[in-house]
């Protein structure tokens, strides 16, 4: 049975859509606990916030302290994520050192922070029989971009972990959602053309409405994820044919 929502955590919050989830769940009366790399804008009586990057080797013993501390988890919003874009045509003929070097990173914290989080997080939750683990992944997972390829790998195996432990766990009273958004207007969208673009409240609010429904997957806007499909044809035709 599914119970009210009075507790959450955000990893990756302290700006874009996860800085928005906090004010849209704050304002709801939810008792919420962030960590981020960077220092939180919010000061609220209902909110508790620590500075710590996902790839730092104290993130696990600090995440679970704060479950600790929280004593209940009913919900756990991964929004942490980066990227960048790479030209190996110009960089690499340019000579510039480490073009490669920040690849990892895009895995380290879009992937295994995941990982780490949900290592922690789940089996409190399964535990306890209850609890939400909402993750926000792109649309760029199925869309083969050579402008920026960690980022969307990155997102593909956050995408299909996601769904495959939604599968896994739901038997046990436990929901996981996987969330992928296309355009958002926040620091991560660098693209010249960003069609469907809808503002970080708007993902918010997609995320709290996913926290009644708890469905595995959402992909909004449903228009975007649409033209990215007919895009990408012609490419999954080419290499499948290769």
């Amino acid at each position: 049975m599914q119970t009210a929502m009075t507790t959450a955590l955000l990893i990756g919050n302290s700006d874009g859509i996860g800085l928005a989830l906090t004010r849209a769940l704050l304002d709801r009366g939810i008792t919420t606990v962030g960590l981020s790399r960077s220092p939180s804008p919010v000061h609220h009586e209902g909110y508790r916030h620590h500075v710590i990057d996902v790839t730092d080797p104290g993130f696990r013993d600090l995440l679970a302290g704060v479950c600790r501390d929280l004593g209940r988890v009913d919900t756990c919003v991964y929004c942490a994520g980066i990227g960048h874009e790479i030209d190996l045509d110009i960089d690499l003929v340019a000579g510039l050192p480490g073009v490669l070097d920040r690849e990892r990173d895009v895995f380290e914290v879009n992937l295994m922070g995941l990982v780490a989080t949900i290592e922690i997080v789940l089996p409190l939750m399964l535990a306890a029989g209850r609890g939400h683990f909402i993750g926000l992944s792109s649309l760029a997972d199925r869309f083969c971009n050579p402008g920026a390829p960690s980022y969307g790998a990155a997102k593909a195996g956050m995408s299909s972990y996601l769904e495959s432990m939604a599968f896994a766990a739901r038997k046990r009273g436990v929901a996981i959602t996987n969330i992928r958004f296309g355009f958002v207007a926040t620091k991560m969208a660098k693209a010249d053309t960003k069609p469907f673009e809808i503002s970080a409240d708007q993902a918010a609010a997609v995320i709290v409405a996913c926290m009644r429904k708890r469905p595995i997957r959402v992909s909004h806007p449903w228009r975007m994820a649409a033209l990215l499909w007919m895009v990408g044809l012609p490419a999954r035709i080419r290499i499948a044919l290769s």
